[in-house]
């Protein structure tokens, strides 16, 4: 199958045009990022999104793939002379992994299996006989007899006809089109069985639910799949799939026994009983409980995505003056100041919740917030979080502070203390305030922090440890990148991860962007980046639209504006007689803009509305406005929770099976995908997301298993 049947058939698949595809795909294979083609190159893409630019990736590589396993399969084929066009054919047209394997089965080179043995002792031709199926006048011991032979082991007619019934087995179990009905019933029809093994069966578990377990496989939810998976490692539960075995060996004794008056009919529907039992079901069951593993990984790791989307989005403080606080009892609370541009300032360690030490405590942090203007508190959501936060709140009341106290998840944030990113950034620094500073600056801007962080160590996900490792990284990384890009980095001040993520630069050029800024300063102008060591015309053009410089001599250079459509603007700005300054932010100005005028070969409609809407408001943030939470006085641990009580919380989790949602008791409470709304919720994602604010009303509590059932209330989003 050539490129242009592969392009043919994703645009039918993904029901897009074959132009817009290919032109797609040839921005892909000349290294195009999927963030800059879908921002820079619209008219190129009939303005496909990232989300359909993705799948075309995707679905890209994944025929690219199938394209090489084709020509090693036609070359191993070919080896064995048994290649005819007809099989070329079959093979070339064919689109699915699964049908391509089903295809080469019979010419894959096996193991010495019973078939083989047979094969070995020259029972092909009585096997060929009893398939061919034709009105015969002798007896069977007639036919079998000169196969019979001692010194190959063939001792008696039986020890023949158990060969050759294994050759058949083999021959049956080997046709693509058995295996394919096969695979197909199993996933339309088989049900995903758990149950318990018998050293658990009167013990207690995570897997309890599991047990005793039945579903549809091809309904069954992500994350039960990926329970039963994760209970069978653990060796607490086993799996199997049930079908109706008599309709599949029904099925394929008719697509055998053509000749219902044949000699060796009995044998051939033992061959068929025992090709499906052996070989046909153990392998296909495995392969539609491994594909459907897939299928739920890919689907908890875009639930991760999800997840990681919003938190990485989660409104900035923006450039304030922050104390962070990582909250303890036994060894005190560490309490950082860091500045409006996010560099740390001084440290302390407080004992607030020792009664003796509270004044010490009071009279450091109002020394702190006074030396420093300080504008808000940044509190970690970990232990004692909930009793720091009311002796903040607290000394804020009493001292009549114009500032807030915002608690903030900490997650991840003892795995960037301990990290190369931490060390570098803090050499001089205890692990401990690293982890205060990281809570302060997670605040002042979530993004620029948590870029830092590996995703899997900040805990939005489900099952995460379970899926397809290389899958999650790219995935995550995907959407850092995607996050990144659609906010914009601020180049003079951007850390070297940050930066890393914007499209076309990476890890190597991001630290020589970082070098250069050190040695010769703040950068003037985009311009000034292909002074950078490795940083091409290519890696220029990708990356320049996503980088911002404030207070340069360009006022463009702070915008979304690509330099290439510079000219575009200036032209527009001396067809109106005003500088680009005068231009910029002047709204009826702009509105009398007649977009037709600037139309070209390398300037469409939607590039132009997209200069136009940014000349509006170059370089504004469009992430949420920031705000905070805060939680009730009156509860503080689990054992203050009673049915029937309502609070405010923060949705921090959400998976298929509901949200979980922090309400201050350093335990989060679940709402499960009943309890979302009081009509039917298909996806939780849909309903609510990360970093939302809601009202709950409990409705169980668990102490001993500490858990707490919720159901979401209408009022706040």
């Amino acid at each position: 199958m050539d490129n242009a049947s592969i392009i043919k058939h994703i645009s039918k698949e993904l029901n897009q045009k074959i132009s817009d595809v290919n032109n797609t795909v040839e921005l892909l294979d000349e290294g195009a990022t999927i963030p800059f083609i879908s921002r820079y190159r619209k008219e190129k893409t009939g303005g496909l999104n990232e989300i359909v630019i993705r799948s075309i990736s995707e679905k890209w590589d994944y025929y690219r793939e199938l394209g090489k396993r084709k020509e090693t399969i036609i070359k191993t084929i070919t080896e064995q002379g048994k290649l005819t066009p007809e099989l070329q054919k079959q093979i070339t047209e064919c689109l699915d992994k699964n049908k391509l394997e089903d295809i080469y089965l019979p010419f894959k080179p096996k193991k010495r299996t019973r078939a083989a043995i047979a094969k070995e002792k020259g029972l092909a031709p009585l096997a060929d006989i009893m398939l061919k199926q034709e009105i015969l006048t002798q007896a069977k011991e007639q036919i079998v007899e000169p196969y019979i032979n001692p010194e190959k082991q063939v001792n008696t007619y039986e020890d023949a006809i158990k060969g050759a019934c294994d050759i058949i087995a083999e021959t049956i179990s080997d046709d693509a089109s058995i295996r394919g009905w096969v695979r197909k019933r199993v996933w339309e029809k088989g049900v995903l069985h758990s149950q318990v093994k018998k050293q658990w069966a009167d013990k207690e578990s995570k897997f309890q639910n599991y047990y005793e377990f039945r579903e549809l496989l091809k309904k069954a939810p992500s994350h039960r799949v990926l329970a039963i998976r994760r209970g069978t490692q653990e060796e607490v539960l086993n799996w199997k799939i049930d079908i109706e075995k008599e309709m599949f060996i029904d099925f394929i004794k008719g697509q055998v026994i053509k000749n219902p008056k044949c000699l060796f009919k009995d044998e051939l529907e033992n061959a068929v009983v025992d090709s499906f039992q052996r070989l046909i079901f153990v392998s296909i069951e495995l392969e539609a409980f491994v594909l459907k593993i897939e299928e739920a990984g890919k689907e908890a790791i875009n639930v991760f995505s999800d997840n990681m989307h919003k938190l990485l989005l989660a409104a900035p403080a923006g450039n304030k003056v922050i104390m962070g606080i990582d909250p303890g009892f036994r060894t005190g609370c560490k309490v950082v100041v860091i500045d409006a541009k996010g560099d740390f300032k001084e440290f302390t360690a407080i004992y607030p919740h020792e009664q003796k030490r509270q004044p010490q405590a009071e009279e450091v942090l109002i020394r702190f917030i006074k030396k420093y203007n300080v504008e808000l508190i940044a509190i970690g959501n970990g232990t004692a979080s909930k009793e720091t936060d009311i002796f903040i709140r607290q000394l804020i009341k009493k001292h009549k502070l114009k500032l807030n106290s915002v608690v903030v998840s900490e997650a991840g944030a003892s795995v960037y203390s301990a990290s190369e990113v931490a060390a570098r950034e803090f050499p001089d620094a205890d692990v401990t305030v690293r982890g205060a500073i990281s809570i302060a600056r997670r605040l002042q801007d979530p993004l620029a922090e948590l870029v830092k962080i590996d995703p899997k160590s900040i805990g939005v996900g489900q099952y995460q440890h379970d899926v397809s490792q290389h899958a999650l990284k790219r995935a995550l990384d995907l959407t850092v990148e995607s996050c990144v890009n659609y906010v914009g980095v601020e180049l003079n001040t951007a850390s070297c991860e940050l930066l890393s993520f914007v499209s076309g630069i990476g890890r190597a050029v991001a630290k020589n962007i970082v070098d250069f800024r050190k040695e010769k300063g703040p950068f003037k102008s985009r311009k000034e980046l292909l002074k950078v060591s490795k940083l091409g015309p290519k890696a220029f053009e990708q990356s320049a639209g996503f980088l911002r410089i404030r207070d340069n001599t360009n006022p463009l250079d702070n915008s979304a504006i690509h330099p290439e459509a510079y000219s575009v603007v200036e032209k527009m700005a001396k067809d109106h007689n005003v500088s680009l300054e005068k231009i910029i932010g002047d709204e009826k100005l702009i509105a009398s803009i007649e977009i037709e005028k600037y139309i070209s070969d390398d300037f469409g409609v939607p590039t132009l509305e997209d200069i136009l809407k940014e000349l509006k408001k170059p370089g504004r943030d469009p992430r949420r406005e920031f705000k905070s939470i805060i939680f009730s006085d009156a509860i503080n641990t689990i054992e203050d929770l009673s049915v029937g009580m309502t609070l405010d919380g923060v949705i921090t989790n959400v998976t298929n099976f509901g949200a979980f949602v922090d309400i201050g008791v350093h335990q989060d409470g679940l709402i499960h995908i009943s309890q979302l709304s009081d009509s039917y919720v298909r996806n939780p994602q849909e309903i609510v997301s990360v970093g939302d604010e809601v009202k709950v009303e409990v409705l169980k509590v668990e102490i001993p298993l500490k858990r707490i059932a919720l159901k979401r209330l209408k009022g706040k989003q």
